[in-house]
């Protein structure tokens, strides 16, 4: 589920690399004062919208507006993305339901199907891509750096693209535990008792989908089998260390919430106030399970501002949506032509693992991450959640 995180780091470690991402609140980057002439002219097919991202921009701007949903803040920094969208094409955005689940946001499509308020563009975690495309929600379009896209960051027909990803982490509020847990292992010992919390609810949340995968890679599965993440998680339960608490700001804050397993692009976003409530916080990929993945974005069918939903998606994707993931932590779909084309700074690279790490992540497959939610469904209520 899409909490607040506000444990942001002194010490962001990530792959044993020490991180230091600029905050999501800080005032908008660079990239988000941007004017008209930095609009692309590259070909694009958006239809009736246009046949070039300059041509697709006039038609947004019309339009005037877009809905949103699920995109906080802090997440990834899409205060500076948003920013940089309104700033760089004169489009008024309006995000509903800031904490939105991925599960969340499909019945907000449900629920507001063909009204005006209806979310135009989804955030949502992988294994809600399918869900999306069955249901017919996900319309098709393909931004004008498509080819730059790599080929398990994007539906081959275009009704979906995963514009940035992060990889699963421990959080550690040290003021409060003092030896720091950094793998999957640790976190079964006992002095952990009532200190761990899930971001979500697995089957709901794509960055608790994320953690029990996590989980499950470091204890004996793989893509095809998040069984043993799910005992995993039985026996954290069985242990007294899980919390059902959520991963709120309150919680965080209070210290309620001492222990939080979420993505790394989280951690740094709002470093001064947690450090203004008391609290360092430092976080780890764990040590025994190290799980990539990203977050999926689709154009709506039935969207009242069909062009602005389209020219969000291109902005994602774009240099300018591209760098200000970068500020938040997050690593853009196109970070390997970024690097190659020397977009990329030193002090942006030293807050993400390195080149090579990154260039090693591989992503499971639709088929795989369906199968996974599929199993989810069927035991996690059973084994862990009680219902």
């Amino acid at each position: 589920m899409r909490r607040l995180l506000i444990l942001a780091p002194t010490t962001l470690t990530v792959l044993a690399l020490a991180a230091c991402g600029s905050t999501a609140s800080s005032s908008p980057s660079a990239s988000a004062s941007a004017s008209s002439d930095a609009i692309s002219t590259a070909s694009v097919d958006a239809g009736s919208c246009g046949s070039t991202v300059a041509e697709l921009a006039a038609s947004a701007k019309k339009e005037g507006a877009i809905n949103l949903i699920a995109l906080p803040d802090t997440w990834a920094n899409y205060k500076g993305v948003l920013a940089s969208y309104t700033s760089l094409y004169g489009v008024k955005t309006t995000v509903a339901n800031p904490d939105a689940s991925s599960a969340d946001e499909v019945t907000a499509i449900t629920t507001l199907r063909g009204q005006a308020g209806q979310p135009e563009v989804v955030d949502v975690g992988p294994s809600f891509t399918s869900q999306l495309i069955s249901q017919g929600y996900a319309d098709t379009f393909k931004p004008s750096t498509w080819d730059e896209i790599p080929a398990d960051l994007k539906d081959p027909k275009g009704q979906w693209v995963g514009s940035y990803y992060g990889l699963m982490s421990i959080g550690v509020n040290t003021t409060l535990v003092k030896n720091a847990p950094t793998s999957w292992a640790d976190l079964l010992k006992p002095e952990y008792k009532g200190q761990v919390t899930l971001n979500g609810d697995p089957r709901e949340a794509g960055a608790a989908f994320a953690a029990v995968m996590a989980a499950s890679l470091a204890n004996g599965g793989s893509f095809d089998d998040i069984t043993p993440g799910i005992a995993y998680f039985a026996k954290l339960k069985a242990a007294g260390n899980l919390q059902t608490v959520d991963v709120t700001e309150a919680n965080l804050l209070s210290g309620e919430v001492p222990i939080a397993l979420d993505w790394t692009y989280n951690f740094p976003a709002v470093e001064k106030s947690m450090k203004d409530a008391g609290f360092d916080l430092t976080s780890t990929v764990p040590s025994d399970g190290v799980y990539a993945s990203y977050y999926a974005q689709s154009v709506v069918t039935q969207a009242a501002h069909p062009c602005a939903a389209k020219l969000f998606v291109e902005h994602l994707t774009s240099d300018a949506g591209a760098m200000a993931y970068l500020e938040g932590g997050a690593i853009p779909a196109r970070y390997a032509a970024l690097v190659k084309e020397g977009k990329v700074s030193d002090e942006l690279a030293a807050t993400l693992p390195d080149a090579k790490t990154i260039a090693g992540i591989k992503f499971p497959t639709q088929a795989q991450i369906d199968a996974a939610k599929a199993t989810l469904a069927s035991q996690w209520g059973p084994q862990v959640a009680d219902k």
